[in-house]
């Protein structure tokens, strides 16, 4: 059965206080999170974030309300998400695959692709990455999840991948691991030390 990102996708999953998978407060927390790992190395406050597989634009209310004058591209394929906020929330019709095929203002400060990875299919997540390491010149906050953890919520396209099949997959894309679902590409590679890097 095909997977639809429709209106119903989002309140059982996002809005729903019995079934939703994360709170406002949560991507708060992250949004913070990130930024500090991003600015940190970049030595200056991020100026410019893409979103991808970015849903409603969670993460642009909290980005904004953290650095008002902050550049946010969000990437979605769900035909509900861009009808609705497309224009209002700076969302762009795209996919993780696709993202080497769109006109994007790169490089970005920070990338996001939050809970996403898990649901590409594998003749997309090579190409990809490997866009996202061209557009990327700060911290890309990669969180996903590996077949060893024991995830509830949404498990229908789950793509099912070792913690090592990802990180092989990101050193191929040039990404190194800085901790926390956060990972840096040429750009600032050099400013990291030898035991942040794993």
């Amino acid at each position: 059965m095909a997977k639809h990102y429709d209106q119903a996708y989002y309140e059982q999953w996002y809005h729903d206080p019995e079934r939703r998978v994360i709170t406002p407060a949560a991507v708060a927390r992250k949004v913070r999170l990130v930024l500090g790992i991003a600015e940190a190395l970049l030595e200056r406050p991020v100026r410019s974030v893409l979103d991808v597989g970015c849903g409603e634009g969670a993460w642009r209310e909290h980005l904004r309300r953290e650095r008002p004058n902050l550049r946010y591209t969000g990437v979605e394929s769900s035909p509900y998400v861009l009808e609705r906020f497309g224009r209002s929330r700076d969302i762009r019709a795209g996919s993780f695959g696709t993202l080497g095929q769109l006109a994007l203002d790169a490089p970005y400060d920070v990338i996001v692709v939050c809970d996403v990875l898990q649901y590409v299919p594998d003749d997309e997540l090579k190409p990809g990455l490997a866009a996202l390491g061209n557009l990327l010149g700060g911290v890309a906050y990669l969180e996903a999840y590996a077949s060893e953890d024991a995830i509830e919520g949404d498990r229908h396209g789950w793509h099912e991948r070792s913690a090592k099949q990802y990180l092989a997959q990101f050193a191929k894309a040039g990404l190194t691991g800085v901790g926390m679902h956060c990972y840096v590409g040429e750009a600032l590679r050099g400013q990291t030390a030898a035991l942040e890097r794993r």
